[in-house]
C-alpha cells in the first residue's frame, strides 16, 4: 500500500496533542487567553501575577497546567522518555527563571512552547547531532524515491494508518530527521523558521522532511511484517 505524505502529515496532527498552530491561534484571539484549556482567563492572569511576583504555589499552578503538553513536545522531539523527563524539568526552570520577562505579547502557552523548544535544541547541539549534509539528502537512493500517490484515498478516514505505527515509526527516525519532521508537520513551523532554529539552509530544512517521510512510508508499510518479529 502507497501512503501520501498529507495522509502521514494529517496522521501525525491526529496522533498528537495540540501543537503550535492551535497555540498560536490562541494568541491572535485574545491577550487574555494565556493558558489553553485551563482555568479562566482572569483567573489565569491573576495566577500568572502571582508567579512573577515569586508567589511558588502560583508558579506550581502553572507547572500543572503545562507539564503535560510540555514533557509530550520534548518526547515528540527527543523519542527518549528519560531525556524527555529531563528536559522538561530543565524546560520549567528556565521557565521559572525567565517568567518575570514574559510581556504578553504572545499567549503564555506560545511563549513556554517556544522556550521548551530551545531546550531541547540545545540539548541536542550538545550531544552534537549533525544534520545530514544538502547533498546526500538531496540523492536519495533509488528504492528510496517517492512513488506517485495521485488519487490516492484518504487512508484516516479509512483507518488504514495505524497511529500507534506512526507514533512507533516517528521515534524510530533518525535524530535529525524526526527533529525536522516534529518541528514542521507536527508543530508547524515553516521551513524559514527551521532554518534559523537549527541554523541549517532552507534547501536542507526540505529535504530532511523529504527523507524523513520516505522512512516513515517504508516503515508503515512493513510495519505488520515488523510487528511480527517483535
Amino acid at each position: 500500500m502507497t501512503y501520501s505524505d498529507s495522509s502521514i502529515q494529517s496522521a501525525s496532527h491526529a496522533s498528537v496533542e495540540p501543537s503550535r498552530e492551535s497555540a498560536s491561534a490562541t494568541a491572535t484571539a485574545s491577550s487574555n487567553h494565556l493558558l489553553p484549556n485551563g482555568p479562566a482567563a482572569s483567573e489565569q492572569a491573576e495566577i500568572l501575577a502571582r508567579a512573577q511576583a515569586g508567589d511558588s504555589h502560583a508558579f506550581a499552578q502553572l507547572y500543572s497546567m503545562n507539564k503535560r503538553r510540555i514533557y509530550s513536545l520534548c518526547l515528540r522531539m527527543v523519542g527518549s522518555v528519560a531525556e524527555a523527563e529531563d528536559l522538561t524539568q530543565e524546560a520549567f526552570l528556565q521557565f521559572h527563571r525567565k517568567i518575570a520577562t514574559f510581556r504578553g505579547e504572545s499567549a503564555l502557552s506560545t511563549w513556554l512552547h517556544r522556550l521548551a523548544i530551545n531546550v531541547v535544541l540545545m540539548h541536542l547541539r550538545k550531544k552534537g547531532l549533525q544534520l545530514t549534509s544538502l547533498d546526500e539528502a538531496m540523492d536519495p537512493a533509488p528504492d528510496q524515491r517517492p512513488g506517485r500517490s495521485f488519487g490516492a484515498p484518504d487512508l484516516i478516514l479509512s483507518g488504514a494508518i495505524d497511529r500507534l505505527a506512526l507514533r512507533r515509526a516517528i521515534d524510530d527516525l533518525p535524530a535529525g530527521y524526526r527533529l525536522i519532521f516534529v518541528l514542521h508537520d507536527i508543530e508547524g513551523y515553516e521551513h524559514n523558521e527551521i532554518a534559523t532554529l537549527l541554523d541549517c539552509s532552507i534547501g536542507n530544512s526540505k529535504s530532511q522532511l523529504h527523507k524523513a517521510r520516505l522512512k516513515l512510508r517504508e516503515a508503515l508499510r512493513t510495519y505488520p511484517k515488523t510487528e511480527a518479529r517483535r
